[in-house]
């Protein structure tokens, strides 16, 4: 067997691997996005069952198989439990989940992208900023991280307040991303972006969105 790795991270999915195990998706600052399979994590009983839910961060020790890798301790420091409390919370989540899934390679230097969806979550937790907002801060900061981010353009015709949370998303470090609020005219111009810049440079359907789309306009 392989030597126990030790990585710290947050889980982006978790699906049913047989009948008691599970299979994880981790997204981790030494080794970029991981597979792990989590042997009985399904039993009542098992130690690694609330360590595999989605959202759960923490540090995790695997081993390192051929393709995938084996959960073996999880030591979970952030269990986002007010976000499962939360119904809209929880789909913000999970949609932010799915983006850093799309995105992120195994043996990539993910770091960037981890710290991103940390501070999202957290966000999603103070009722001073909206979540649609966290969203849309979200979406921008994901392709400026991944080099794609288009910038403010001259073809369509913004509020200056709008032109400036764009210039400040652009430049502001993670820890200052989500730190301030904006009037509802200015969100919705955002909100109008980032469909576009999901149309033109993401490119993904995210079956999560629609799902937290459904939810909020229902």
């Amino acid at each position: 067997m392989s030597d126990l790795l030790e990585v710290s991270g947050i889980v982006l999915s978790a699906f049913p691997s047989s009948d008691n195990d599970k299979r994880v998706i981790i997204l981790t600052a030494e080794r970029g996005k991981i597979t792990a399979f989590a042997r009985g994590a399904k039993r009542v009983n098992s130690r690694l069952m609330a360590a595999t839910n989605c959202l759960c961060m923490g540090e995790f020790k695997v081993y390192e198989g051929r393709s995938a890798y084996t959960l073996d301790e999880a030591h979970i420091t952030r269990y986002f439990d007010e976000l499962r409390s939360d119904f809209e919370g929880a789909m913000y989540g999970m949609y932010f989940a799915d983006v850093a899934d799309y995105y992120c390679q195994e043996n990539n230097d993910e770091r960037d992208m981890l710290n991103l969806l940390y501070v999202a979550l957290c966000a999603l937790l103070k009722p001073q900023i909206p979540n649609r907002l966290v969203q849309d801060l979200f979406e921008m900061k994901t392709l400026v991280i991944q080099g794609e981010f288009p910038g403010v353009t001259m073809e369509r015709e913004l509020l200056p307040a709008t032109e400036k949370a764009i210039r400040y998303c652009m430049e502001a470090p993670l820890e200052r991303l989500f730190t301030f609020s904006l009037p509802e005219e200015v969100i919705d111009q955002l909100d109008r972006e980032c469909g576009i810049y999901r149309r033109d440079f993401i490119g993904h359907h995210f079956k999560s969105l629609d799902i937290l789309q459904t939810a909020l306009n229902s």
